[in-house]
């Protein structure tokens, strides 16, 4: 008995030192440690290239500059870029401009040359130009059906409403209206409760999915948020940041529907600024990922920052009435830093459109964001040409 109790004992010993033995050999491996927040993401990274400075001048009867949002049109290589011009120095209108890249020698892309070749009015449904006042054109898509999303902060003071509208490209005639929420809709422009905050509305915009052929078009996605926090969102306590709402459109042939809408946590307002927000998105997958501009301008300053967003896991906030409490179970869009324009020698400007642009010369693709001059005659727009590598 006594041999056989020592056997077992053995057999025991032995068998939670192998156990043992096999758990350090695992463990001391060079396995590398990924956090669950990196798997949200894909690679992302950016390395800025150049920057052209267009100086302010008339086109066509028109004062170009505000622009606030950049659009690619890749078959015919051409860039749109919208004006947030409210009507005081030509009618509301996006420019047209061709623009060439090059790489001579060893050196990095640059801009080779950048020209506007037209402008295109802004018309309501029944064809007449907007009043002025009426609209202030902030955001802008190019849908899979040769369309201009263009969506306007509206203005609470004029009792102008924001919308979101859709446009035909060569016309610049509206052709139709997304269904926006009442809750973005201002009840009193003299003592507003709910809506969108003045110049703080709708500015950003993004297209993703869809495709053509065969005379069929398949149902895209349509991206929307606002600047800053509705009226009934705002907080605040300045030791907690600001909500966007970012809204999910399904388009269709017959109907478009709002599907989702998010909480978009902003970066904290930085001390002194003036101006804080969102300024533009831009779909880069299929697979809700984004990047997106924040801006903030004060007495630091132009401070502007460029995001990853992942909005796989967010909440959806349709039927939250007020995101100005705790909203610490409300799963927001993630976040990842890119790029820091501090961390640059680019003294960045005023940024608020963003798009793929052409092919590099090497084949990789351009990122090109443009600056709103707020149509002053002796401040430059800018473009930033930027190699987008995922």
């Amino acid at each position: 008995m006594a041999d056989w109790m020592h056997r077992r004992l053995w057999r025991v010993v032995w068998r939670r030192s192998l156990a043992l033995g096999l758990l350090l050999l695992v463990t001391s491996c060079a396995i590398p440690q990924i956090k669950a927040e990196d798997r949200l993401f894909v690679p992302v990274t950016v390395e800025l290239l150049d920057v052209y400075n267009l100086p302010p001048q008339e086109f066509e009867g028109t004062t170009v500059g505000g622009i606030s949002a950049l659009v690619y049109d890749r078959p015919r290589d051409r860039l749109y870029a919208l004006s947030d011009d409210r009507g005081r120095f030509g009618p509301a209108r996006f420019y047209t401009l061709a623009v060439t890249l090059a790489q001579r020698g060893t050196g990095q892309p640059r801009f080779d040359s950048v020209s506007i070749e037209a402008v295109t009015p802004l018309l309501d449904a029944a064809g007449n130009p907007y009043p002025r006042g009426s609209i202030d054109p902030e955001g802008m898509a190019l849908s899979p059906r040769d369309s201009l999303f263009i969506g306007s902060e509206g203005d609470v003071e004029q009792n102008a409403p924001p919308f979101i509208g859709e446009f035909d490209r060569q016309t610049g005639r509206a052709i139709a209206t997304l269904p926006l929420p009442e809750r973005y809709l201002p009840d009193d422009p003299d003592q507003t409760t709910r809506g969108v905050q003045n110049n703080l509305s709708l500015e950003a915009l993004t297209v993703a999915g869809g495709s053509s052929g065969a005379g069929m078009i398949e149902p895209f996605r349509l991206f929307a948020a606002t600047e800053s926090a509705l009226v009934q969102d705002y907080n605040d306590d300045p030791s907690q940041p600001l909500n966007s709402r970012f809204l999910h459109y399904l388009i269709g042939d017959d109907q478009s529907t709002l599907i989702a809408e998010h909480r978009y946590p902003l970066d904290l307002e930085p001390s002194g600024a003036v101006v804080n927000g969102l300024t533009a998105l831009l779909a880069i997958d299929p697979s809700g990922h984004f990047l997106a501009l924040e801006r903030a301008f004060g007495l630091r300053g132009m401070q502007v920052k460029l995001y990853q967003l992942a909005t796989g896991g967010a909440t959806d906030t349709s039927t939250i009435p007020s995101l100005a409490g705790d909203v610490s179970s409300i799963a927001p869009i993630r976040k990842q830093l890119v790029l820091d324009f501090a961390d640059t020698p680019l003294a960045v400007d005023n940024l608020e459109g963003m798009t793929l642009g052409p092919r590099l010369p090497d084949g990789s693709q351009s990122l090109l964001l443009v600056s709103d001059n707020n149509l002053e005659d002796d401040r430059a727009t800018q473009l930033i040409l930027l190699r987008l590598q995922m």
